[in-house]
């Protein structure tokens, strides 16, 4: 955690780059619809198998409340950069972002832990992410592209967040939500990088190394790289968590990644 400022200062020189702020000829040719993109909610699963026994390490706990607020971080940057841009990409990622959130916070409640969480967009409870807002939508602000680029980053960053936040617990429940949170993360990268490609931009990853970034984006269809779901079609794949609450959010049969094409049409 004490690295991210760092990163952000390091995607500052990264994301300002020149770009286009306005739909390219083509563009739509690579994007799907909205039902394709956003996360499908399913209904509460009888089968879910999440276990609230375990006493959690201090990690685990401080884990949990850190992934709540980084995934809302992601969804209120993304609500901010569809209402400076209008551009529907963001509007359906945020809305996935918003089901991961809810399924980190269906494992805060099974555990009795007290939700860190605000309610209003842009407010945060660590200063950490107050700050991270607040630079990251500045950084964004300059052209579409630019916000693309800053999408992508949150992407990596939840990448290496959550692949930290692995290694540090042996919880099976946890580690079930965070698999299919990781999951998502590496399809919306697939998907950010494969949106700029189509207007003419790169990226180059900033905190994940290049052969994590390049393994990522070689995924064939049906799996995380393109933004393919878990039903291996282009389709809305299935969820790993359902309702407003997350409930079935530990089923091991199912991905919190949804099928969104927009990338190699789109993703997650």
């Amino acid at each position: 955690m004490k690295t991210k400022l760092a990163f952000v200062t390091l995607a500052g020189f990264a994301l300002f780059f020149a770009a286009c702020s306005e739909k390219e000829d083509g563009i739509d040719s690579v994007l799907t619809t909205s039902d394709d993109i956003k996360s499908t909610e399913l209904a509460a699963a009888p089968g879910d198998s999440c276990d609230f026994t375990a006493t959690l390490t201090e990690d685990e706990v401080a884990g949990l409340l850190e992934m709540r607020e980084e995934e809302k971080l992601a969804h209120d940057v993304y609500i901010y950069f569809y209402e400076t841009y209008e551009y529907f990409v963001f509007n359906n990622i945020s809305e996935s972002e918003d089901a991961h959130s809810r399924a980190v916070l269906y494992l805060i409640n099974g555990f009795g832990l007290v939700d860190p969480a605000q309610a209003e967009v842009g407010e945060f409870t660590a200063d950490l992410y107050k700050t991270l807002y607040s630079d990251l939508t500045a950084q964004g602000s300059t052209s579409l592209a630019d916000a693309l680029k800053v999408g992508a980053f949150i992407e990596e960053y939840d990448i290496a967040d959550l692949q930290r936040l692995i290694a540090e617990t042996t919880n099976e429940t946890i580690l079930r939500v965070y698999g299919n949170l990781l999951r998502g993360s590496e399809s919306h990268l697939g998907a950010f990088v494969n949106v700029l490609a189509a207007l003419g931009e790169k990226y180059e990853p900033q905190i994940i190394s290049e052969a994590a970034f390049a393994e990522i984006l070689s995924q064939p269809n049906g799996k995380h790289g393109q933004g393919i779901g878990s039903d291996g079609n282009g389709g809305k794949g299935n969820n790993a968590y359902s309702g407003s609450n997350g409930t079935g959010a530990c089923n091991s049969t199912q991905s919190i990644s949804s099928g969104n094409q927009a990338g190699n049409r789109y993703g997650k």
